[in-house]
């Protein structure tokens, strides 16, 4: 007879879901598939000559380092390499707090299951990323959703909530270019949120990795880095980051900053579940930083996928009828597009499917999945033509499309 493992799985296993986005992948494999449904970034960008250089290099040079257990920590290497880079930033922070993860996921991961029980409140951005809800799913959480506009966080909303008692384990955002909006927190906002998380001893949960894809302007602040402004130390900010978007995601290599007082139980979280990152990974990462990738590299980045935003918000304005909005990223890689009221758009996807067009419905971004007429583009993945080919298909899609009892638009 065989075992029912449906009936021996842990509660908190059973309050997991599949990620909508990975699910959807699935289905976007044909060749003549145009999606702008993951999060992906261009692999023609891929600085592949260079990791392998790195690799070999390491192998050969450092076997020790890269073929070894190595401390949970991370490579002191690449551990110091980063906190002079957030120190750059503004940040007041060393290498003793700065914790290599593997990527940004599991740093969302270890923090849910250090800071997370049963119950607790949380706020979250509405809509939010889903990996981050997706993560936090099987600690039982309480969500707070808190509401957005065009400057991104409505932090008034935030202040409202703590004046009525309420005290969230910890705030988390995703300050600039946000997934799945692509909104950037405002300077003047960001100010008040850290002057906020002070007067409430707030933590915050800052997740950057779009930081240093902005195609307009310069870097914004980070929240750690007015933390340590204001306060002479990173206090209540817990930083995270990766070179998922500008290395490689396969790298799965990311960091986390955060207070003293914090990161000694997340590196005894981390040895829990898999001792440390991949050695060989951090140590190539740490080679290419070192020789200067980065810096070549990142400014490609910002030309190719600024060029590809720029593509897609011609081609729907372009296309798409009156009535449908989205937003203006001023850098990142996601953009979002508001439906008339009443609008379906994950019945509007099985129709886009069948167009040979993909794209992600927003309603899995919000914690509630009360809001139906979203949907999330990713515009760093396609080339130009794919883009102005799969949202022609996408306008064409919207045209015809009508609830019950509306008019075609």
């Amino acid at each position: 007879m065989s075992i029912n493992w449906s009936e021996r799985i842990a509660q908190r296993a059973r309050e997991m879901s599949s990620s909508a986005i990975r699910d959807l992948l699935k289905l976007t494999v044909q060749p003549e598939m145009i999606s702008f449904g993951g999060g992906l970034p261009a692999p023609e960008l891929f600085p592949s000559e260079e990791i392998g250089a790195a690799c070999e290099q390491a192998i050969v040079e450092a076997p020790g380092s890269a073929l070894q257990y190595g401390p949970t920590e991370g490579h002191a290497p690449l551990r110091e390499m980063i906190a002079g880079w957030m120190h750059d930033l503004g940040m007041r922070v060393s290498p003793a707090q700065t914790l290599i993860t593997s990527g940004s996921q599991q740093a969302l991961d270890m923090l849910g299951k250090l800071l997370i029980d049963p119950g607790a409140p949380i706020a979250v951005e509405s809509p939010t990323y889903l990996g981050a809800l997706q993560a936090w799913q099987p600690y039982r959480p309480e969500l707070v959703p808190l509401p957005m506009d065009d400057q991104g966080l409505q932090v008034e909303a935030l202040a409202e909530v703590l004046a009525r008692g309420v005290r969230p384990r910890f705030l988390y955002i995703v300050s600039s270019f946000q997934n799945p909006t692509g909104v950037t927190l405002a300077p003047e906002r960001r100010q008040a949120l850290v002057e906020l998380a002070g007067r409430y001893d707030l933590p915050i949960i800052e997740d950057d990795p779009y930081g240093e894809l902005y195609y307009e302007g310069t870097r914004a602040t980070p929240l750690a880095a007015l933390d340590c402004q204001l306060y002479g130390e990173l206090r209540h900010v817990i930083y995270l980051s990766t070179f998922s978007k500008l290395l490689t995601p396969g790298l799965r290599v990311g960091w986390m900053i955060a207070p003293t007082g914090l990161i000694d139980k997340l590196v005894q979280v981390k040895q829990g579940l898999d001792l440390h990152t991949g050695s060989l990974a951090q140590v190539a990462a740490y080679l290419t930083c070192r020789d200067g990738l980065l810096t070549r590299h990142v400014p490609v980045l910002r030309e190719v996928y600024g060029q590809r935003r720029d593509v897609m918000l011609a081609a729907l304005h372009a296309t798409m009828p009156a009535g449908v909005r989205w937003t203006h990223p001023a850098g990142g890689m996601f953009l979002w597009v508001t439906l008339p009221d009443g609008w379906d758009s994950a019945e509007l996807l099985g129709r886009a499917i069948s167009h040979q067009v993909a794209f992600v419905p927003g309603r899995t971004f919000y914690p509630a999945g009360d809001v139906i007429n979203t949907m999330r583009l990713n515009f760093s993945f396609s080339p130009p033509e794919l883009i102005k080919t799969g949202i022609s298909r996408l306008a064409e899609v919207v045209r015809s499309y009508a609830p019950s009892g509306q008019l075609p638009l």
